[in-house]
């Protein structure tokens, strides 16, 4: 990079200081903590890299990505799409553009699953578990790190995200007890299961466009949009999650801000038995909504 650049001649917390205010100049919700993750990719630094190696001056090739990674911020791209991978429930997980960016909410439905299976003593047990709309894996992934003896099934219509998701399972050692189905949610599924999960799209049609760019322009439609009410995809899974099930199975789903209700009628329509009231995200909305299947 010339001399002239932005970042030119600046100590790495300079730069990390002059990316953090030209984002928000761009109106960046989070500047400082953009700025820090991505200068630390593009230096190959951790946190504490960052603060030991603070005044040292940054070098013209890292000046160049520091560039490139901002430009692409500034855009709206999210952080996690520019790095190429996030963070789910301590898990890194790689992404690719036919997956969501697995978000804090959805650890909802991982912190529901284990609560029921810890509280019924099932969690040492060799459960069949089944991720429908799978993604980058991340739900699935995250339940058989916790559950040592389980085994899983994820399934996708993307066969591209089916592939990151088969890498992630590689790369966190999880391979061996996981299995990846391309198919349009259950179909291609035989029972019975123990715990079936499942983040399907729940935007409605009309409110895609009004989503944050963020979301709207990078992650993939065939994942958001639910349909004119964006319960479209729950009212093709539940019946088939319900026939899947195994006695005293449970289904959980991750559902919209206003859809908790809608989703449990669905379900106690399928036969489930609704499991108390739907659990709360962090930000108290519910978002997970379990049902069970009546046992013999």
């Amino acid at each position: 990079m010339s001399a002239g650049g932005p970042f030119a001649g600046l100590t790495i917390e300079a730069a990390r200081r002059a990316l953090a205010s030209q984002l928000r100049a761009n109106g960046i919700e989070s500047p400082d903590l953009d700025a820090r993750l991505l200068i630390g990719a593009a230096l190959g630094l951790d946190h504490t890299g960052l603060a030991t190696q603070a005044s040292r001056l940054i070098t013209g090739v890292e000046e160049t990505t520091i560039i490139s990674f901002s430009q692409r911020r500034m855009t709206h791209e999210p952080v996690a799409r520019i790095l190429g991978h996030k963070e789910f429930w301590g898990l890194d997980l790689r992404l690719s553009d036919a997956t969501l960016v697995p978000r804090p909410d959805t650890e909802t439905v991982v912190a529901a699953a284990l609560e029921i299976l810890q509280d019924e003593s099932r969690a040492t047990r060799a459960l069949r578990i089944v991720d429908i709309g799978t993604g980058s894996g991340a739900i699935l992934l995250a339940l058989l790190s916790e559950l040592p003896n389980a085994t899983g099934i994820g399934t996708d219509i993307s066969m591209a995200a089916l592939t990151t998701a088969e890498l992630n399972a590689l790369r966190l050692g999880l391979a061996g007890r996981s299995s990846f189905v391309q198919c349009d949610y259950a179909t291609a599924l035989s029972g019975p299961f123990d715990l079936i999960v499942s983040n399907p799209p729940y935007i409605r049609s009309a409110e895609i466009a009004s989503l944050d760019s963020d979301v709207r322009d990078h992650d993939p439609h065939l994942a958001l949009d639910g349909g004119a009410d964006g319960l479209d995809a729950y009212r093709v899974i539940t019946p088939q999650a319900a026939a899947l099930l195994a006695p005293g199975g449970v289904l959980i789903f991750e559902v919209g801000y206003d859809q908790s209700t809608q989703v449990g009628a669905l379900m106690r329509a399928a036969g489930l038995t609704l499991w108390s009231s739907p659990r709360a995200d962090l930000g108290g909305t519910f978002r997970a909504v379990m049902g069970r299947k009546t046992a013999i």
